[in-house]
């Protein structure tokens, strides 16, 4: 497979750019890893626009797991210290089977500055970074704008595509494709992604919290599959639970049932502010950079939502392309194999992780999960593995 090859900047004569397009940086998906590297760029000084298809940002809070190097990348956006007061700072997790406590594992030797994951819907995520946004360019979001063509000559790309008054064009020096798991951008560059559709399917929903654990993520390994409970801001909580097969017909009240039977907890189903019912896919590219286009985030590397690291990889991608482009804008000739390769090393990391998540958290006859879950309790006697597994749930 041949390596991505170092792309020249903007050649420049006598100081001068030479042909310099409208703007640097095209980012196509205006979801949080599209809105936080905007907000790099633009803090570089780039001129940078983001085409989003949505006309208005999703209200299901989706993802809600921010861990630390997630936290350490948005330091240099200026909003992790808002961020950090709205959400739920989870500084521990604790294994159970219904009340009994196999593992109790903590946070704080995890990270220096965030010791935690921090608990908060991506819906108020994407609103703080919007609003920083704004801050530095008001009119940089262009939503209800879908690219539907890109053409790379080599110097820069043609972006074309459709909005409310009909079509749009611009040319920029770099393109981003950040526009998630079932990117467009991939079609049009002709990419066929490996993937593949897993065995694992769940059920998930916000429900008003009534268990009294307070900041504490709780995973119940069960015989009829696990369930998960994390904290949210204003007094909610997430509840995801394995299913044998996908109940896309299932609802809130059904979750709620599913979780009483397992764990003797019991979410109040009609005061339920979300729920979805999925499948998990994987999804991932042999290579990154085509040209002057760039993949990121979901639309890099899908990874099982178990475990929450896929906007937290989207997020590290975004910090270290930003100086990249900055530097290719502004004449350099940057090589891009480096980047590509520990990326994608990145989301092998990331996605076998899930895997092993999901592993732990499937049906087992009940023998078997109480033989397997005293041999964990077991383990965890030892600090260095308590350690070591929080580090790694906590993506270090």
């Amino acid at each position: 497979m041949a390596e991505p090859a170092a792309v020249p900047g903007n050649r420049r004569h006598r100081g001068q750019a030479v042909n310099r397009p409208e703007v640097d940086v095209v980012i196509v998906g205006g979801g949080p890893v599209g809105l936080f590297l905007a907000i790099l760029a633009l803090q570089d000084g780039l001129r940078v626009r983001i085409y989003e298809a949505r006309t208005t940002r999703s209200s299901h809070s989706r993802a809600i797991g921010i861990h630390p190097p997630g936290m350490a990348a948005l330091e240099a956006t200026g909003v992790s210290a808002q961020l950090a007061a709205e959400g739920v700072q989870i500084r521990t997790g604790s294994a159970r089977m219904r009340d009994t406590e196999l593992v109790s594992l903590s946070f704080a030797k995890t990270s220096t500055a965030h010791p935690y994951v921090l608990a908060l819907p991506q819906e108020r995520t994407e609103s703080v970074l919007q609003a920083r946004l704004e801050e530095l360019d008001p009119q940089a979001l262009r939503r209800g704008h879908r690219v539907t063509a890109l053409h790379d000559d080599g110097s820069g790309v043609s972006v074309a595509g459709t909005n409310a008054a009909g079509g749009f064009t611009v040319q920029a020096s770099w393109v981003v494709a950040a526009d998630g798991a079932r990117s467009s951008v991939r079609g049009l560059l002709g990419i066929q992604a490996s993937g593949k559709l897993l065995r694992d399917s769940y059920l998930m929903g916000d429900f008003p919290d009534n268990t009294g654990d307070g900041p504490v993520g709780v995973l119940y390994l069960e015989p009829e599959g696990i369930v998960e409970s994390f904290p949210l801001p204003g007094g909610k909580r997430r509840w995801v639970a394995h299913t044998r097969t996908l109940q896309s017909d299932a609802d809130a009240k059904d979750l709620a049932r599913l979780v009483a039977e397992r764990t003797g907890r019991a979410p109040d189903a009609a005061a339920s502010t979300m729920f979805s019912a999925f499948p998990v896919r994987t999804t991932a590219l042999k290579r990154l950079v085509h040209g002057r286009t760039v993949l990121i985030g979901d639309a890099a590397h899908e990874v099982s939502p178990i475990g929450g690291q896929g906007m937290t990889l989207g997020w590290v991608d975004a910090a270290e392309l930003a100086p990249l482009l900055t530097a290719a804008v502004r004449g350099a000739d940057v090589g891009l194999a480096a980047f590509d390769r520990r990326r994608r090393r990145a989301a092998a990391v990331a996605s076998a992780q899930a895997r092993l998540n999901m592993a732990l958290g499937r049906p087992l006859p009940a023998p078997l999960m109480r033989a397997r879950n005293r041999v964990l309790a077991g383990l965890f006697r030892s600090r260095t593995l308590s350690d070591a597994v929080a580090r790694r749930f906590t993506m270090q």
